[in-house]
């Protein structure tokens, strides 16, 4: 009935959960990358019990009992042997038997030596009673003196004191091993009850964790909606990007002719201003250097120049002035160069086409492909609302095929009622626990009772011990302490065969369990033994699924559900449910996948209505190319203009004249030769520094139009060709993108969906229905029954185990000390005249 209670369970957190089964490995690497979605954090219980003993200062007994198991018992854990008996339902014991008493040789021995101490000393008991009857074995009242009696009963008091004390340790030992077994039962309590909260909260939210899971779908459904709304930018932006590749360059190379456009429009109205400047200014700069010359070749005809009367270096500075005014003339000819008025005027008329402007359109219409995109597909998207709803009220309806929540309330109902029989029966166990405790006590007295008439016996002895006294003349307190030791050995003989008894039954029963199942289980040999295929029914490969799903070959083993459940993982997990309950024909991506499909197929864009360049346009490029600037004679203007203005720096000269002037004596001569210096300083300022800015502007014209008339035509043709290849690719071939854009959308859009499923799928195995509890209530119960209750049975043998061994060497201790400490009857006397030393016995 609970197995099928169970099933319900996980059944039911299954269903609610929606997972959906991953799509095969190969389908899931080709799709592209998705938007990454953030679905929050499952709501996690918290769990309380914590599955961990620490015993502290009994630790170290406990060590010190697992040592001694180990020299009793150092074989290795009969695996095999254990699979063979469950199997042969313990018949392979007969065949076996050599293996489980070679297994069990060491707590065969002890358990042999046991009975033996058991059987022997009350025999050895009896036997000695009535010897020392018969005046035997101790019995008769005599003492002999001896030299070195009082080292004797120095060594055998000594002796015995450490005996009892080696006793007293075992007892307090083992009443240690009692009361903490007595006061963990206590804890256990706290244990029971914490695992029982982490059940309820487990019950609790794991209804919560299957609510959260449905209502995530909404994170998915808003992204779909968000990236339907968004259509424009996020398909129409991809179309325009991957179009915009061979686009952008064809429309950029139109927009850089049209700007070339523009720049030879300036580059020729500035060599037709520069070359009617140059050319005005080259016949006034011309005139003025021949009246310089005039002016200059009169003034060195002045007699001071040709006078003998003159000095040499006069004449020489004359003749030097004279030989160099051949420099003072104009180098650059302007008149002679063709002017541009037809190149600037078939300019001028392509520039009342605005082709900026047209390029501008063809790129707006271009540009507007996301707007297309969105208008085109706005009434494809317009059933896509509806469709996400009715995807999510059929995940919602899946919580409702099995009734989660009742059934949780169903099980937290059980939780309370087995939380209530537990609570009944804390009574019935502290009872028990009582008359154990009593029990144990009482063994406990036991030997505190022989080790009050040992200590006491001590002390009497001691203290009643008279050196002068003989030993018929004792005292009455030494006379007691011998009694009490006889007394001792009296209880001795009474009870060391019950505690060896006790310790022999507890010792095959706690070492056993120690060794058979604790140890094991911490090193996980258990669980292999458990986990043998056909252990439990030859016909289940594993018995989980066998029993609870008749489905034994599935991989679901002790070993691995408890180490799921240690992990916190899932129970679903866990308990492998994927196996077991098959959601996909509830919940299929390829549902979603076909209907995100169906919307797509009647997708159609269509961006033949963009045009990239007008005819109007193209004509203006055509016409740019047959304006004739490619037949300028640039060469020739280039020529000119690097010849300069003058045939010499007329600045440079005119310094040149008027240092020359300085070494000749003061005088009309001159003064008239430093006014002519200032006349070309004039002549350079006012007319030559002009000209050359006039032909700078020139030469960079010129060359700017030299570049641009450079093979113009083929640059024409290559950027109309480029528009054209564009513009095809767009009205005729841009189906192929469309399509290949599409697709990554709608698989992105499809990828939503796969998110949130393999989110279910992964928070159903790792978070929902966490079952760390499970593994707790095994973890408890291996420490209610190893640490509380093995441990402390094994301390408590190993104690009283102790005390009933170290009885024997005590009983012998006591029966010869009792001779040094009782009244004898009779003694030896010692006759002093006797010179041989022969001594006479008196009563």
């Amino acid at each position: 009935m609970w197995k099928t209670g169970l099933l319900l369970l996980f059944w039911g957190l299954l269903t609610s959960g929606e997972l959906q089964q991953e799509e095969t490995e190969p389908e899931r690497r080709s799709l592209p990358p998705s938007g990454k979605l953030d679905f929050g954090y499952v709501p996690q219980g918290v769990y309380q019990t914590l599955a961990y003993y620490e015993p502290g200062v009994i630790g170290l007994l406990f060590h010190m009992v697992h040592a001694f198991l180990y020299v009793v018992q150092p074989n290795p854990f009969p695996e095999d042997l254990v699979i063979k008996v469950a199997k042969d339902k313990f018949g392979a014991i007969q065949s076996e038997y050599q293996k489980a008493i070679y297994y069990e040789t060491g707590f065969v021995v002890c358990a042999v030596l046991g009975l033996l101490f058991m059987v022997l000393l009350p025999l050895v008991g009896l036997f000695f009673c009535l010897c020392r009857c018969c005046d035997n074995c101790g019995g008769e009242m005599h003492q002999r003196q001896r030299k070195n009696a009082d080292c004797q009963r120095g060594l055998l008091t000594t002796l015995l004191f450490a005996t009892s004390l080696v006793i007293t340790a075992g007892v307090l030992c083992a009443y240690a091993a009692n009361q903490n077994l007595s006061s963990q039962l206590k804890g256990m309590r706290r244990l029971v009850s914490s695992n029982l909260r982490d059940l309820q909260s487990f019950t609790n939210e794991t209804p919560t964790q299957v609510d959260y899971l449905i209502a995530q779908y909404a994170t998915a459904k808003n992204k779909v909606i968000s990236d339907l709304d968004n259509v424009g930018p996020l398909l129409g932006g991809k179309i325009h990007e991957e179009l915009g590749k061979e686009v952008c360059p064809a429309m950029d190379g139109a927009l850089r002719m049209a700007g070339a456009m523009r720049e030879t429009k300036d580059a020729l109205e500035n060599v037709s201003m520069s070359l009617e400047v140059l050319q005005e200014a080259t016949g006034k700069l011309h005139f003025n250097l021949s009246l310089v010359r005039f002016s200059l070749n009169r003034t060195l005809n002045d007699p001071g120049c040709n006078d003998e009367d003159s000095d040499a270096t006069t004449a020489q500075l004359c003749l030097s002035i004279r030989s160099s005014l051949a420099q003072l003339h104009v180098s650059a000819n302007f008149t002679r160069l063709p002017d541009m008025n037809n190149q600037l005027e078939s300019v001028n008329q392509l520039m009342k086409t605005d082709l900026g402007n047209i390029i501008q359109k063809g790129y707006s219409s271009f540009n507007d492909t996301p707007g297309m995109v969105s208008d085109q597909m706005r009434n494809v998207f317009e059933g896509a609302r509806g469709m996400l709803d009715i995807i999510g009220t059929n995940i919602s309806s899946f919580s409702k095929v099995f009734p989660v929540h009742s059934t949780m309330a169903n099980f937290t109902n059980f939780i309370s009622h087995t939380h209530s029989k537990i609570e009944d029966s804390y009574p019935e166990i502290d009872q028990i626990d009582f008359y154990r405790w009593i029990c144990c006590i009482g063994l406990c007295c036991m030997v505190v009772l022989i080790l009050a008439f040992n200590f006491l016996a001590i002390l009497c002895g001691t203290i009643g011990y008279d050196k002068h006294a003989s030993p018929t003349t004792r005292g009455c307190v030494s006379n007691t302490g011998g009694t009490l030791l006889m007394a001792g050995v009296g209880f001795s003989f009474l009870f060391s065969w019950i505690l060896m008894g006790v310790v022999t039954a507890t010792f095959l029963v706690g070492g056993n369990l120690e060794k058979l199942v604790c140890e094991p289980f911490h090193t996980k040999q258990l669980f292999k033994v458990l986990d043998t295929p056909h252990l439990v029914n030859p016909e289940w490969r594993n018995f989980i699924p066998g029993y609870m799903y008749n489905d034994s070959d599935l991989d679901l083993t002790v070993e691995s559900l408890y180490s799921n459940c240690k992990e916190n993982r899932g129970i679903y997990s866990a308990m492998r449910l994927d196996k077991v309950f098959n959601v996909t024909p509830f919940l299929n991506s390829s549902l979603y996948t076909k209907e995100v499909g169906k919307m797509f197929n009647d997708v159609k864009i269509d961006l033949r209505v963009i045009v990239l360049l007008e005819s109007e346009g193209k004509q203006n490029l055509i016409g740019f190319s047959e304006t004739g600037v490619d037949r300028i004679n640039y060469a020739a203007y280039l020529e000119e203009v690097n010849k300069g203005v003058t045939q010499v720096d007329l600045l440079s000269y005119a310094n040149e004249l008027e240092a020359q002037t300085d070494l000749m004596p003061k005088g009309p001569l001159q003064t008239s030769l430093k006014g002519h210096a200032n006349s070309l300083r004039q002549i350079h300022s006012q007319q030559v520094v002009p000209m050359e800015q006039a032909m700078s502007m020139l030469n960079q014209s010129i060359r700017l139009l030299e570049r641009t008339a450079s093979d113009l035509p083929n640059k024409v043709a290559d950027v109309l060709a480029t528009i054209e290849a564009a513009q095809y690719l767009i009205s005729q071939n841009a189906t192929q993108v469309v399509n290949q854009e599409t697709e990554k959308y709608k698989q992105t859009i499809v990828g939503y969906f796969r998110q949130y499923i393999e989110w279910v799928r992964t928070s159903l195995t790792m978070e929902v229905a966490a079952c760390k509890p499970f593994s707790n209530i095994v973890d408890t119960v291996e420490i209610v029954a190893c640490s509380f209750l093995v441990d402390s049975l094994n301390t408590f043998w190993f104690g009283l185990g102790c005390c009933a061994l170290f009885l024997l060497p005590s009983i012998i201790l006591s029966v010869k000390l009792a001779k040094f400490y009782r009244r004898m009857d009779t003694e030896d006397v010692y006759d002093d005249s006797s010179v041989s030393g022969t001594w006479h016995f008196t009563l």
